[in-house]
Order: structure tokens, then C-alpha cells, then sequence
């Protein structure tokens, strides 16, 4: 037998242990753990939940046989909305121990405690506005009441009295959306001291565990990943800054800075450094992801938003990184691979499953996402803008900005921007996207290993690209997988309730706290002069540039194509 039949015997023998062994399949676990928790105790409650929501949805669909929507309509839509799996008693205790710092302005430490007194002051200035708004609202409910009513006097048979009713209900429903948005901006006490501190000490335990398994000292990774846990809650106080937070320098910026300032100026201590695990924080974190990715949803938008996202993102990626190494002859395949993704798929997501699958250094990957959270920043300020600027209708910027702009959060928060139905577009586009995630992962390793690290001579065999391929892929998948298959059985109504509201609002907290914690764990282990080499001519930075620019136009095209030339019908219906 060859030496390398002898690897691929011993490879084969070691899967049983790896999954035990290996953070890949931790990520996993801790993943699935967190969210068949959440799930078992949201299903237990739903006799309650499918009390509360029965009869609105019997109203709702009652309400819908009428030649316009009704104000009970909207009504029983805005109390269903009230419905969700995040408040029962459990998950709401766990979500108020997730909860990140809060806004401030001036004094850090109106992150962590708000009082009564100081919640008052503060909404001063905002209460007579809202008042106000709340008035209007109020007096627009009561013409679109009369207006309904004198529809239905005479059984809704009067095409100009439906007219009039509905012209005087979507007055009220624009009324209650200015009130909706200058009450979001209503304080409400709270004191982030003793959660946040039971939340380090609870997430300690949790990756403790997977850790003590992998051959880490349970008690040094635990001491160590307290350190981590402080620096990442400094890192989101810092986040949340008012003035900084509108700039675009949020939390994940934050924490690689911090992070960077402690390896370059007084350098990482030890026993910091230990448990600075990049690699299985953000692995864990993007297993979360894959509850988010939700079949049904991604038909939300249909074909036209397919097109943007599984067509754009493959050709941008394809050509960016054959303009690394063709035009700008980037020495190092995996930097240019891992560029190309994170630009052209969705961040830093992508960026940590192509550099698994291309064994890319960490300084590639640590140079990628660096880049990808600073034109993230610029590019959730500067597109809306320039949509809103240009007149583009809601809907093409709402599918532009979720084909290019990198992060979920970022997506979400500029499509906000832009207006309600942008918004809902650009995080359905990125959530199509974000789908390639694995497929990217999937054909890199096939690629690095059977042609770019291929030695010559070498037989590359279905084991090889195996061993090569990041499993913790197959956790983002296999979430993905059964999540969809759940709310496909429940239906889209009580799927929202139970698992978008529910489950994933749980393992979506998780998952900003582990992606915070990967965040501040690279900006610890990064050493200036490291990536000195790798920026040497400004090629990364040319390639992220050109590579984003092609990403721009293409996207525009194509979604222009797509959602008004090919598919009006659809686009019409948003």
C-alpha cells in the first residue's frame, strides 16, 4: 500500500473521533444545541400561542374577502405581530441576558444602566412629539372609520365610497407608521450589569465545554475566554456610540480595533491568546446563520431575486479572482480567493468557510474581513444615499444593496434607510445569498485541492477534498435544511410566530455575540507587521475596489433586468 492510501486509511479512521476532537463539529454541536433548546421550549408553548393567534388570523382571512383592507385587517395583522415565540416567559428571560449594551452620547456608562429618572428626562424632549403624532393617528383612525362604514352601508357595492374608505385607511396606516417611528425612539429603563455578567459566565461554560473535549485546559480556556468576553463587551459599549454608530463604526469594527491596539501595543497576553479561537466562535455563529435561511423565504421576493444573487455572486467571483491572479498577479491564490468571496458572496461569513476550504493563512483571512468591515461601513452610509438621490424606486435599492452591501446587519439597517419595502428586498436578496455560502465552500475545496495545492504527479481522490472541506458547512446547511422543512409543515403564519419570532430571534442573539467574540479573538491574535507583506502594493486593497465596483454595476443590471423588464408582474406585488 502507497504512503498516500496509508493518509487516507488514517484519515478515514480519525472521522469517528474528529467529532468529538474538532471545532468544526463543535460548532455544530453548541449550534444545535442552543437552537433545539429554544425550539423545544417554543413548541411546548404553542397551545397558548396558537390561542392568541387563531382568531386574528380568522379575522385576517375573513377581512381579505372584502374589496379593500379593512382597518380590522390591519388591526388583527398589527396584534399578530405581538404574537411571538420570544415571549414566553424562558426565552424572554434568556433574550434580556442577550441583550447587548445600550445608545449613548456622551458617558459610556449609559450603555449599561438606565434609570427611571434618566429614562425620563431623555424622553422628554420626545413625548409632546409624540403626542402629537399620536393625535393625528387617532384622528385619521376616526375618518377611516366613517369612511368604512359608509362602504359597508351598502355592502361595499359602491366602487367610489371603496375608493374613498381605502384612500382614508392607508391615511391612517401612514399616520401610525410616523407614530411607530418616533416611539422606537422611547427609553426604557434597564440595567445591563447583572445580565451581561451572567451571560459571560453562562457562554464561558458553554464553549468550555466544546473546548475541554478538543484538548484545551478547562480552566485556562475559561479564565482566557472571560478576558475575550470583557474586551468584547468594551468593544460593543463602544459600538453603540450615537455619533460613531452613525458613521458606520459599529461593534465588529470596534472590536477588531480594540483588539488590534492590545496585540500591537502591550501585545496579547498569554493567557488571552489562548482562548482567542477564531475559528470557533465565528464557526458556531455561522451554524446559528443557517436558521435564518428559511426556504419560503427566500421564494418571498421569487425569481428575480434568485437571479441577482445566484447569478451576480458566482460571475463576480469567478472574474474578480481571475483579475488577481491574471491582471494583478496577487502571489497568494488563497488571499485572492478568500477576497473574492467576502467581497462578492456575503462578508465575512463567506470569508471564513473559503479560507477553510482553501487552507488560507489567518492573516488572509484577519486582511479580508478587515477589509470587508471598513467598505461595509462606507457603503451602508454612501448607497442609500445615492438611491435616494437618484430617485431609484425602493425595490431596485432594496435588491442593489442586498446584492453588494457584505454584512446581514448592514444590509438590513441600509435598506431601512431607503424605505420599508427596500429593506424587506435587500434582506431577502441577502439571505438568498447568503445560501451560497456553502456552495462556495464546496467547490473552492474541490478547486484548491485538485489543482491549485495539487503536487504533481499527486492522485487527488474523493477523501482528499473531504478532508479538505470545512464541516461545519454542513451544520449551516443541515440548519438551514430542517428549520425550512419545520416552517414548511407549519405554514407561513404560524412559522413566523414560532420560529422567525421565536427560535431564531433566540440563535440569532447568540450568533451576534459569537461573531462579536471571533471579531475581538482576530484583532488578539493579529500582528501589524504580519500583514505588512500580504497590503505590499495596495493589491488586496485594488482587488477588494475593482473586484466591489463590477459587483455594483452587475447587480444594478441585473436587478433592473430581472424585477422591471423580465418579472413586473412579481415586482408589482412586493
Amino acid at each position: 500500500m502507497s504512503q498516500n492510501s496509508d493518509i487516507v486509511v488514517d484519515r478515514a479512521k480519525s472521522q469517528w473521533s474528529d467529532l468529538w476532537k474538532k471545532e468544526d463539529y463543535w460548532a455544530i454541536w453548541l449550534g444545535l444545541f442552543i437552537l433545539a433548546v429554544a425550539l423545544c421550549v417554543v413548541m411546548s408553548n404553542r397551545p397558548s400561542l396558537d390561542a392568541k393567534s387563531g382568531p386574528l388570523l380568522n379575522t385576517i382571512a375573513q377581512e381579505k374577502s372584502k374589496p379593500f383592507k379593512t382597518i380590522e385587517f390591519y388591526q388583527a395583522k398589527d396584534d399578530l405581530k405581538k404574537v411571538a415565540g420570544k415571549d414566553v416567559s424562558f426565552l424572554k428571560t434568556v433574550l434580556g441576558f442577550l441583550a447587548t449594551p445600550g445608545a449613548w452620547h456622551s458617558n459610556p456608562l449609559d450603555s449599561l444602566y438606565l434609570s427611571e429618572e434618566a429614562a425620563k428626562q431623555a424622553n422628554a424632549k420626545i413625548q409632546p412629539k409624540l403626542d402629537e403624532l399620536k393625535k393625528a393617528e387617532a384622528d385619521a383612525l376616526a375618518n377611516a372609520k366613517t369612511a368604512q362604514a359608509a362602504a359597508a352601508d351598502v355592502m361595499f357595492k359602491d366602487e367610489a365610497l371603496n375608493a374613498k374608505a381605502s384612500e382614508a385607511i392607508e391615511a391612517w396606516q401612514k399616520a401610525k407608521g410616523a407614530t411607530g417611528k418616533v416611539a422606537k425612539k422611547i427609553k426604557k429603563p434597564f440595567n445591563r450589569y447583572g445580565s451581561l455578567i451572567g451571560l459571560g459566565l453562562g457562554l464561558g461554560v458553554l464553549v468550555t465545554i466544546g473546548a475541554c473535549f478538543m484538548g484545551y485546559n478547562p480552566v485556562k480556556f475559561f479564565l482566557g475566554f472571560l478576558g475575550v468576553y470583557v474586551v468584547c463587551v468594551l468593544a460593543q459599549i463602544m459600538g453603540k456610540q450615537d455619533v460613531m454608530k452613525g458613521w458606520g463604526m459599529n461593534a465588529e469594527i470596534w472590536s477588531i480595533i480594540i483588539g488590534m491596539l492590545i496585540a500591537n501595543t502591550i501585545g496579547t497576553p498569554k493567557w488571552l491568546k489562548y482562548s482567542a479561537q477564531v475559528e470557533y466562535f465565528i464557526k458556531t455563529g455561522l451554524v446559528l446563520l443557517g436558521a435564518d435561511v428559511l426556504i419560503y423565504k427566500l421564494m418571498a421576493i421569487g425569481i428575480p431575486g434568485i437571479f441577482v444573487a445566484w447569478v451576480v455572486t458566482p460571475i463576480v467571483l469567478v472574474c474578480t479572482y481571475i483579475f488577481g491572479q491574471k491582471v494583478l498577479k496577487i502571489p497568494s491564490p488563497t488571499l485572492n480567493i478568500v477576497i473574492s468571496a467576502d467581497m462578492s458572496v456575503c462578508g465575512t461569513s463567506a470569508a471564513i468557510a473559503t479560507a477553510a476550504a482553501a487552507q488560507a493563512k489567518k492573516e488572509e483571512l484577519t486582511l479580508s474581513i478587515g477589509l470587508s468591515l471598513t467598505f461595509t461601513a462606507i457603503m451602508m452610509v454612501v448607497l442609500p444615499a445615492i438611491i435616494r438621490a437618484c430617485g431609484m424606486p425602493e425595490i431596485l435599492g432594496g435588491a442593489w444593496i442586498g446584492g453588494t452591501i457584505d454584512a446581514t446587519g448592514a444590509v438590513a439597517a441600509a435598506g431601512a434607510f431607503v424605505g420599508p419595502k427596500a429593506m424587506q428586498v435587500a434582506a431577502t436578496v441577502k439571505m438568498i445569498q447568503n445560501v451560497l455560502i456553502g456552495v462556495t465552500a464546496f467547490f473552492v475545496a474541490i478547486y484548491f485541492t485538485t489543482k491549485v495545492h495539487k503536487q504533481a504527479g499527486e492522485k487527488v481522490g474523493a477523501m482528499e477534498i473531504w478532508h479538505r472541506f470545512p464541516k461545519f458547512v454542513l451544520g449551516f446547511l443541515g440548519v438551514s435544511i430542517i428549520c425550512s422543512i419545520i416552517c414548511s409543515n407549519l405554514g407561513a403564519d404560524t412559522a413566523t410566530i414560532l420560529i422567525e419570532n421565536g427560535t431564531n430571534k433566540v440563535g440569532g442573539a447568540f450568533r451576534g455575540w459569537f461573531f462579536a467574540l471571533a471579531f475581538v479573538a482576530i484583532g488578539l491574535t493579529t500582528n501589524f507587521r504580519e500583514l505588512k507583506s500580504y497590503l505590499k502594493g495596495g493589491k488586496p486593497i485594488i482587488l477588494y475596489i475593482c473586484g466591489q465596483s463590477f459587483n455594483l454595476l452587475l447587480t444594478l443590471l441585473m436587478a433592473w433586468f430581472m424585477f422591471y423588464k423580465v418579472f413586473p408582474e412579481i415586482t408589482a406585488k412586493i
